[in-house]
């Protein structure tokens, strides 16, 4: 007889606890509950969401904090909850199974399953009663325990469909593709198409930061130098800096906005949004010397330090919600920005007004002033920004996730080691440092957890967890040298190797000892960050670069046309892989042959990151040999000089900064 009462306060999750004292008898995912459900021969309900989201928050007040709703629950079915930033793989299998019912994805993401986990309907946000199109939940749970009971050969027809279209897509089985210049240049062609070149971003709303498009975009500009694929870049960039989704006072972007010109946006704020937001805006700031692109680096590194670490580890996301209502904590009526004449400047530049911009209440945001003016007014603006800021800090705080993902770490301190080295920024970098001292810290057997929280860690790690972290290791030996990054990073793609690679040769999301899975997805597609498949051929493929191992490059290729075979039958989410995959067309090795670490040659290059090039130091040792790419023969050093190699060829040594800076140039 399985616990009638509600499981969830022990979870390491903040979201899981959120539901602890819900009237819910909640179970966590895993053996336990998947063997309650099949003891008693209940179909389970699976609700899926995550701290920050604004209608799970509705979906729980309204319905799971609801005595009436409980007791149907309860009665019917084994309750189950996830938090998908801990299991992605969950949410993956089930969210793919929404789609091919043809529904809208999306969270607070509701299951239906069989005991045996395996899914027959479902849907998203239900209120309790009937409204806003959509069925009451209590209906819903009366005619699905209806079809169990009554139905049971249309459920096992559902079933099947199901999931034979989840192993399709999320496991499919296809003939690998080349690794082809005409592809990538075609598929940032067609993405340069979606893209609003007033406002920037995708065409419409809701408007996505979109990482992976960005990534197509620059990586297009550097291979083909087409100009209006970096201006797509720089445009949609500028405008999501100076929109509403971006916070004035605090820094830090919101996950996205609501409307189709950056205004409104939903105001939670995650890590790996601002973590890739900081990459962008660095890639932007070293090829222009715009100003705006610093100060928003500055600035959310700042919110990154003040609001988001935790010990040396990176909360995951702030909620949209405060005192139950969204956005509250970010948003001002025009009573409470002073209307004296100095601040009249700011009222007018930040769109602030008496009738406001956003359900009578002001935004702010430079949409309609998104140029930064004279020094000396923009002093005055950041000295009244500041005096808000202490202002709002006064009010009740949104919550915070605590729980430290791997993978959204990884991509923070790679953002931050990369940042140090184009702004000189030695504290920077010691945060970097330290965060990844921290993560590579809670490893047990040299396998990394997925999540931290306080004394709890998720075991087993998933395969993006090790991707990241070599992504981040290799930015940090780029800038440090220090070759314990290398170490590490060769340890954990031997972690992948053992725990995640498929007998196709490629890698799946889960580790093979994860037994609570009715599918091992590979995690192909591309959320709002790039696929864990994408992650891993960049990480193989810079290490190889860096190691100059000829064998891990053709095991970085294999997986490369593997997987853009698969993605290719996608109708979206490639941009990860086919991102990846063309840093392999043309890897780019600068070595540096100096004294020292700390010198021009090195300086310029650090200001001057571009994402196919991996840097490399050598000691300067009069008549020493080189062999700068495997195969290709020693190279007698006599001077000073960096050596620029691309693919299989390197080119002439140069010996001074203006040298090295014209041939790092695009299309040098």
């Amino acid at each position: 007889m399985s616990e009638q009462r509600n499981l969830l306060g022990q979870e390491s999750s903040p979201y899981l606890r959120q539901h602890a004292q819900n009237p819910v008898n909640w179970r966590p995912w895993g053996p336990s509950a998947l063997a309650e459900a099949h003891g008693a021969q209940k179909p389970i309900l699976l609700s899926v969401g995550y701290a920050a989201c604004h209608w799970c928050h509705v979906m729980a007040h309204e319905c799971f904090e609801d005595a009436e709703v409980a007791a149907v629950m309860n009665e019917l079915f084994v309750n189950v909850k996830v938090d998908r930033e801990e299991r992605p793989d969950i949410d993956q299998i089930y969210m793919a199974a929404l789609g091919a019912m043809g529904e809208q994805g999306g969270w607070p993401l509701t299951m239906f399953l069989t005991p045996e986990a395996k899914p027959f309907w479902g849907g998203t946000y239900f209120p309790k009663h009937s409204r806003y199109g959509k069925p009451g939940f209590l209906d819903i749970l009366r005619l699905i325990n209806s079809v169990w009971h009554e139905d049971r050969m249309r459920v096992e027809q559902n079933v099947r469909a199901l999931v034979s279209h989840v192993s399709g897509r999320l496991d499919a089985k296809t003939e690998p593709s080349q690794i082809d210049s005409a592809l990538f240049n075609q598929f940032a062609v067609n993405v340069h198409a979606m893209i609003d070149l007033e406002t920037g971003g995708v065409s419409g709303a809701p408007k996505f930061p979109s990482a992976p498009f960005m990534d197509a975009l620059w990586l297009s500009w550097l291979r083909n130098g087409d100009r209006s694929h970096r201006d797509a870049f720089l445009t949609s960039l500028h405008m999501m800096l100076q929109g509403g989704i971006y916070d004035h006072l605090g820094g830090g972007l919101s996950r996205y906005s609501v409307d189709d010109r950056w205004l409104v946006p939903h105001f939670e704020k995650m890590l790996y949004d601002n973590a890739q937001m900081i990459r962008h805006a660095t890639l932007a700031y070293a090829a222009t010397g715009e100003i705006l692109f610093r100060q928003r680096i500055e600035e959310t590194i700042a919110w990154l330090e003040r609001e988001m670490l935790i010990g040396s580890r990176f909360a995951s996301s702030l909620d949209a919600d405060s005192e139950g209502e969204e956005g509250r904590f970010y948003v001002w009526s025009s009573a409470e920005i002073p209307g004296n004449e100095d601040f009249q400047a700011f009222r007018d530049i930040y769109d602030i007004s008496e009738a406001g911009n956003w359900e009578g209440k002001n935004i702010l945001n430079r949409l309609r002033s998104p140029r930064l003016t004279d020094s000396a007014v923009e002093a005055r603006l950041a000295t009244e920004r500041q005096d808000l800021f202490h202002l709002r800090e006064l009010r009740v705080r949104p919550s915070r996730d605590d729980k430290a993902l791997t993978d959204w770490n990884g991509l923070a301190i790679r953002a931050l080691a990369e940042a140090s080295a184009v702004f000189e920024r030695p504290d920077w970098l010691r945060l970097a440092s330290e965060s990844y001292r921290s993560v590579a810290e809670s490893m047990i057997d040299g396998r990394l957890p997925h999540s931290v929280l306080g004394d709890s860690r998720q075991f087993p790690g998933l395969s993006s967890d090790y991707a990241a972290m070599i992504n981040a290791a290799l930015a940090l030996h780029q800038l440090t040298q220090d070759k314990t990054y290398i170490d590490n990073a060769t340890n954990w793609l031997a972690m992948l190797d053992q725990w995640y690679r498929t007998e196709d040769g490629g890698y799946a999301l889960s580790a093979s000892d994860s037994g609570d899975v009715i599918i091992r997805v590979r995690g192909d597609q591309d959320e709002a960050i790039p696929s864990a498949t994408g992650q891993i051929i960049e990480a193989v493929s810079r290490l190889a670069t860096t190691t100059g191992d000829d064998t891990l490059r053709q095991g970085a290729e294999r997986i490369a046309e593997e997987a853009i075979g698969r993605v290719l039958q996608q109708r979206f989410g490639q941009a990860g892989v086919l991102n990846s995959a063309s840093l392999l067309l043309d890897p780019m090795k600068l070595v540096i042959v100096t004294p020292d670490v700390d010198n021009a040659l090195f300086q310029t290059a650090r200001r001057f990151p571009d994402p196919r090039r991996t840097d490399i130091w050598a000691e300067f040792v009069q008549g020493k040999k080189i062999e700068f790419i495997t195969g290709a023969g020693e190279v007698t050093i006599e001077k000073p000089a960096a050596y620029l190699c691309r693919g299989f060829v390197c080119l002439a040594p140069v010996d001074t900064a203006e040298a090295l800076l014209a041939l790092l140039q695009p299309g040098a």
